[in-house]
């Protein structure tokens, strides 16, 4: 199945992250790595590996992005990973075993969040479709985020992907701020009745911090995973309360 796959991968100043990407990947004939005009040391990361391949376009959604990255796939398969997300070797050997022919279009697996390298035992990253059939599919900007939709059979692999994003603390605040720009908007445009109860609880722009605290480190275990469980509890604070700040601007701005 692996030589029928190629990897997917969204680039923009991935220097701290790309190269561990790219070490679980050596099994692939193609990497098709999709850059947004990097100014660190990615692009020279990407170069010292043969099997990759860099085409630069200028961002302007994710879901744009990965479409492009799709034309230039001529493999039946698609792995889509962000350039922090690290295979486990469980997962390989697990997508080596899928017959090429097989009948299931796309597969989900699930994630484990990194605080420098440590897997947490539970974090808010929900399972998504990472394995799919190019021909089936698409994707969509789905607030700050994207999603790929695949016509078709779906099954979950049990094997998992582990984010590791080793950024630095300003960087990742000004992504955080770049994303909660876009879900106010989704959030504060969105009929109260299409939004999932996590959003309607965002929109009231009080509870939801103090909440993601409590999930974070006793309803999913962070406070057992010590000083990296606190700080992955703490950046879901944060992150809450920069959106909580971003719906308040953005209604009495309008």
């Amino acid at each position: 199945m692996l030589e029928e796959v190629t990897p997917l991968i969204l680039t923009y100043n991935e220097a701290p992250n790309i190269a561990r990407t790219l070490k679980q990947l050596t099994w692939a004939k193609t990497i098709v790595v999709i850059d947004s005009y990097s100014t660190d040391e990615t692009l020279e990361i990407l170069a010292d590996h043969s099997q990759v391949k860099i085409f630069q376009r200028k961002f302007d959604s994710f879901a744009g992005q990965c479409n492009y990255g799709l034309t230039k796939i001529t493999s039946m398969w698609v792995l889509s990973l962000d350039a922090d997300y690290i295979l486990t070797d469980e997962l390989i050997h697990e997508i080596k075993a899928i017959p090429a022919d097989s009948d299931i279009d796309s597969f989900t697996t699930r994630f484990k969040y990194c605080v420098f390298g440590k897997p947490l035992r539970g974090t808010l990253l929900p399972p998504r479709k990472v394995l799919y059939k190019k021909e089936k599919a698409i994707y969509q900007d789905d607030g700050h985020a994207h999603r790929v939709l695949v016509k078709g059979k779906s099954a979950m692999l049990s094997g998992y992907v582990h984010h590791d994003d080793r950024k630095s603390l300003s960087r990742w605040f000004w992504a955080q701020d770049r994303y909660m720009l876009t879900e106010a908007e989704k959030i504060l445009t969105t009929p109260i009745h299409q939004l999932s109860w996590g959003d309607r609880i965002r929109k009231q722009k009080i509870l939801a911090p103090f909440i993601i605290l409590f999930y974070c480190l006793f309803l999913k275990g962070g406070v057992l995973d010590g000083w990296q469980g606190w700080y992955y509890a703490f950046q879901r604070v944060l992150a809450e309360i920069l959106l909580s700040i971003r719906l308040i601007e953005t209604e009495k701005l309008s």
